[in-house]
């Protein structure tokens, strides 16, 4: 993470959001849910203090998270949530990528919505 981003807090527990890894911020901008222009002024989150996204990181490497309210993914539609889940895990895996590269921010987010940012 660059210099400029760390020493976030968390909105939810209030504790500094150390590592990108860790980051719902992120996540929702590198698989497209936030906007770049908005980036540097949206609230961060720890990503397990974000339980209804993080719910859909499904690998091995990431305990899994769940949700006991109407936002549970398994009171879902199931194509919804297999989209999601690979969506968000490809998102969450591409975090794991960005730790420790020196890229410029625009490299972030997944492909397809690097693609989609530069139309």
């Amino acid at each position: 993470m660059a210099k400029c981003d760390e020493g976030y807090l968390c909105e939810v527990c209030g504790r500094e959001v150390a590592e990108i890894t860790e980051s719902d911020l992120y996540l929702r901008y590198v698989v497209g849910m936030l906007d770049p222009e908005v980036l540097h002024t949206t609230p961060e989150r720890h990503l397990r203090c974000n339980p209804n996204l993080a719910q859909f990181i499904v690998t091995d490497e990431f305990s899994a998270v769940h949700v006991d309210s109407d936002f549970d993914k398994r009171k879902l539609d199931p194509e919804f949530v297999k989209q999601r889940e690979s969506l968000i895990t490809r998102g969450w895996q591409r975090l794991q990528e960005l730790q420790g590269q020196d890229l410029a921010i625009t490299e972030y987010p997944l492909p397809e919505v690097r693609e989609k940012l530069s139309q």
